[in-house]
């Protein structure tokens, strides 16, 4: 019995020892502060990070506007820009609608008209009204009917990719991520606007990303 108790007082002490060792600032209280999502925040690592979302989809919205084969034609394209065929290959976690939403929300915007974005990702939502519309559960609407929902012309697909590399002596990590984004003209299957985005990172891999 006596060991049995010096055996829990051991461990009680172990693990209080474990806790103030730790630097976690845990104060009840402490105020949230808010990074500007354009730099390097206080927790850093290898992968994909808010800045470089922001850079990558920043690169291929001025990329793409100055491309005169999509804007300026004399009638705007139709182009589908979600996740859907565009794949993670790579080891970082990271939501891809963050980069595909970001681009098409700021080409939305910026191109003013002479790019046309079709939301293939709420077909269904569209067709149902369309229905209710046709059976005359609910009028019109205020806009125009049409025969059909809107074709695309091109739809975007990308990769992202990444080659890690770790110094097994200090345990420093460095990933290279490579991201691609192309759109494919949906009639002929050929590629008609490309663009990359790289860059590589060094960092004590103890950072999670969710």
């Amino acid at each position: 019995m006596k060991y049995l108790v010096m055996t829990a007082a051991l461990a009680s002490t172990m693990v209080l020892a474990g806790c103030s060792s730790t630097t976690i600032d845990n104060s009840a209280g402490r105020a949230t502060v808010y990074e500007d999502a354009r730099s390097p925040g206080k927790v850093q690592g290898v992968g994909v990070e808010s800045q470089d979302i922001m850079a990558v989809t920043d690169q291929m919205m001025r990329d793409m506007l100055s491309n005169p084969q999509l804007v300026s034609r004399e009638v705007a394209p139709r182009i589908i820009i979600d996740s859907q065929y565009f794949t993670n290959e790579s080891s970082s976690r990271i939501n891809k609608n963050m980069l595909t939403d970001r681009l098409r929300i700021n080409l939305n915007r910026a191109s003013n008209g002479r790019l046309v974005f079709v939301g293939r990702e709420y077909a269904d939502m569209v067709e149902k009204e369309r229905e209710l519309k046709r059976m005359g559960v609910v009028d019109g609407g205020t806009i125009r009917t049409t025969q059909a929902t809107a074709g695309a012309d091109y739809r975007l697909v990308g990769r992202i990719m990444s080659l890690d590399a770790m110094d097994t002596r200090s345990q420093e990590r460095s990933r290279y991520h490579q991201i691609t984004f192309e759109l494919v003209d949906l009639e002929l299957g050929t590629y008609v606007w490309s663009g990359m985005y790289e860059f590589q990172k060094t960092a004590q891999d103890d950072v999670i990303y969710r």
